[in-house]
């Protein structure tokens, strides 16, 4: 690997980092910024294998809330209904994920007009969910019931498709089923902790045979990158979206995927 892809790795990497919890679709980002860069790798790993970084930033971040959780669960009947929800919630797209795995990175991880387009549909949507008058039921993630936690599960689906984004399809989904701005992120920081978990996983163990030392190298590079640039986004979300909604991420969206589309057609 030259010194070229190294540095690519790192850009895709801070992609990675400042987008896995925002509205956007990270998956959208690399693999658009990737076509445009030039970068291959095979079977599409290490887009989703510097996942990894994510996944640490937020563990980092929530050590202190994620240890209480599990110290209050032998005797606190919220704490266990609450890791209930969140696995429940899990089941669809891993259920889902791992029955399509390989149409996903064959087909959908290759068709950058598809993810441009998603990009704009998802802006939409979540312009047009930012701006409707709801009435929150539900502030706090550790009273969210059962059905509520499979209902934004069945949402997150949706993020299969590269663009739509993870963590946009889980946020409207709650919004649209009477949560606060706030905890509806905030649910969707949780639920990406063992969703991103198991697609790493799976994803390491379909590609485990075409996983170099030269890859290696690249991925953990781009893994350090996505690191650090979530652990500022995760520190700082929730704060933002109190204060702005979500509707930047909803204009940001739309301005990517017709520069998407416009780079594809110059450049092809």
């Amino acid at each position: 690997m030259d010194l070229a892809t190294y540095f690519e790795a790192v850009i895709l990497g801070l992609i990675e980092g400042f987008t896995e919890f925002l509205p956007v679709s990270s998956t959208g980002h690399i693999l658009l910024a990737g076509h445009f860069l030039g970068f291959q790798n095979d079977g599409k790993t290490f887009e989703v294998l510097i996942q990894l970084g994510a996944i640490l930033a937020i563990l980092t971040v929530y050590s202190h809330r994620l240890i209480k959780i599990a110290v209050d669960l032998p005797t606190s009947q919220k704490a266990r209904l609450f890791v209930a929800g969140i696995l429940l919630a899990f089941l669809p797209a891993a259920v889902l994920g791992a029955s399509l795995h390989g149409f996903i990175k064959q087909v959908l991880f290759e068709s950058p007009r598809l993810i441009c387009t998603t990009l704009i549909v998802g802006g939409v949507a979540l312009a047009w969910i930012d701006r409707l008058d709801l009435k929150p039921r539900y502030t706090d993630i550790m009273d969210y019931p059962l059905s509520l936690c499979f209902k934004i599960g069945l949402f997150q689906c949706l993020a299969l498709v590269p663009g739509m984004s993870r963590s946009g399809s889980t946020i409207a989904g709650a919004l649209l089923m009477g949560t606060d701005k706030r905890s509806a992120a905030e649910f969707s920081f949780f639920l990406a902790m063992p969703t991103m978990a198991g697609a790493f996983a799976y994803d390491l163990y379909k590609n485990r045979d075409i996983i170099s030392l030269d890859q290696a190298g690249v991925i953990t590079v781009g893994f350090i990158a996505a690191f650090i640039a979530a652990v500022f986004v995760v520190r700082q979300l929730l704060d933002f979206v109190s204060r702005h909604g979500f509707m930047p991420f909803a204009i940001w969206r739309i301005v990517v995927g017709v520069a998407g589309f416009i780079g594809l057609y110059m450049v092809g």
